[in-house]
């Protein structure tokens, strides 16, 4: 069976490559005069610590996207209206994880971090199910993926995002209570899912050599 997904997936390539690009953009330089000597700089950078938290929690998670991104299209063989505009949400979100990041990196050792880290966890809240529906419109038919999956891989993709979306939603929560508990738990979820589909590959291997 041919492929039909090379042109989304290679579009959305690029699209991943620009948005963690963006990133950096937050991480600013200190103005030439305002360093005249090591101690200064030390405590520049020791400044700047909710930039570089804020640059490392995203670039992971966009970086965490882009491989279940490539995981999920290799179970992905056909593509139909509703496929192309699921992954296009998917991509819409992505390309706007840099604004949250922004306002982490600004505004997160300050008294509006519970706003900021709320609308941050809130952004990877919908992503999340931006996933889920793109999944569900492509395992609800099995003409669309790769020849031989089984019921069971199928399952184990579903649950692998269904378990995310309510840990997005207690870091939510959390947000407003303990908003360094909400980060936490994201990166924790992020650790979960890096771990847990390479697993979930591995048992999709295991049924190809079965086969063969």
């Amino acid at each position: 069976m041919e492929k039909e997904t090379v042109r989304i997936e290679g579009f959305s390539d690029a699209v991943f490559a620009i948005a963690i690009t963006l990133l950096v953009l937050d991480l600013h330089m200190p103005e030439e005069n305002s360093v005249k000597n090591s101690n200064d700089l030390l405590i520049f950078l020791k400044n700047q610590w909710p930039a570089f938290l804020a640059f490392f929690l995203s670039f992971f998670s966009i970086f965490i996207m882009w491989v279940n991104h490539h995981k999920i299209f290799k179970q992905i063989y056909s593509r139909n209206s509703g496929i192309m505009f699921a992954n296009g949400l998917i991509l819409f979100l992505v390309s706007a994880v840099s604004y949250p990041t922004s306002l982490l990196a600004r505004f997160f050792n300050g008294e509006a971090s519970s706003v900021v880290v709320g609308i941050y966890t809130g952004t990877f809240v919908l992503i999340n199910l931006a996933y889920n529906l793109l999944w569900f419109l492509a395992s609800r038919n099995k003409t669309l993926l790769r020849p031989g999956i089984s019921d069971v891989a199928i399952r184990k993709i579903q649950n692998n995002y269904l378990y995310g979306f309510p840990i997005y939603l207690i870091a939510l929560i959390f947000s407003f209570i303990v908003p360094a508990v909400a980060l936490i738990l994201i990166l924790g979820l992020w650790i979960f899912w890096a771990l847990s589909s390479g697993k979930i590959e591995m048992g999709i291997k295991k049924e190809l050599e079965t086969e063969i």
